[in-house]
């Protein structure tokens, strides 16, 4: 039995597809969509379809983009001889706002999970491949610190090693501000590993 109206019901059904959203709060959206004044609904909705429309994968590094190829590739003061690899194109926020890396990225879009049936074929492992020229000194592994992302990393690592390039890893461990006590003991292994001499 609907309890609303069904355009309502519909705009409430299409914001629970989205990931993070429960019937709970697509209610609210719906009814929030409802308060709003036409022109800003149709902004709205004109931003979702331009997006949709106007976004593509930069044909160098898989990044999100209007423009091919994408703003970061373009840059000729980027570090050419370093590419991080990252899981998805949302991960390039966190490490630009760092300010502490300048070189380029390659988006694999996923990571290697078997039991989903995705395989290296899956993901954007092949282009990283063909992008490893003599210029290229060093590969970031960026993935995820997950079972997934640990494999992810080390198919590539022994993909790449092969190629003469040399391949790391972001190190994982403690945040800044984190207390030892409240520290999971794979978390703490993972500091130990990658423990550096004070200088």
């Amino acid at each position: 039995m609907d309890f609303y109206p069904q355009p309502l019901q519909r705009l409430i059904d299409e914001f629970s597809k989205l990931p993070g959203i429960g019937t709970k709060t697509a209610q609210r959206l719906a009814f929030y969509v409802l308060k709003m004044d036409e022109d800003s609904v149709k902004s709205l909705s004109e931003s979702i379809v331009n997006a949709k429309k106007d976004i593509k994968y930069c044909s160098i590094c898989g990044n999100l983009t209007d423009a091919d190829p994408c703003s970061i590739c373009r840059n000729d003061a980027r570090d050419k001889s370093t590419i991080c690899v990252v899981q998805e194109a949302k991960d390039i926020l966190p490490m630009e706002k760092t300010r502490e890396y300048q070189g380029l990225y390659h988006v694999l879009h996923g990571s290697i999970s078997p039991l989903e049936g995705i395989g290296p074929d899956s993901i954007n492992i092949k282009s990283l491949v063909s992008r490893i020229t003599p210029e290229v000194k060093e590969v970031i592994l960026a993935t995820n610190s997950n079972v997934e992302g640990e494999a992810t990393a080390m198919y590539i690592a022994r993909l790449l090693k092969p190629m003469g390039v040399k391949v790391t890893r972001i190190a994982h461990g403690i945040p800044v501000g984190g207390d030892i006590e409240y520290t999971d003991e794979v978390t703490l292994g993972k500091a130990l590993e990658g423990r550096r001499e004070i200088l």
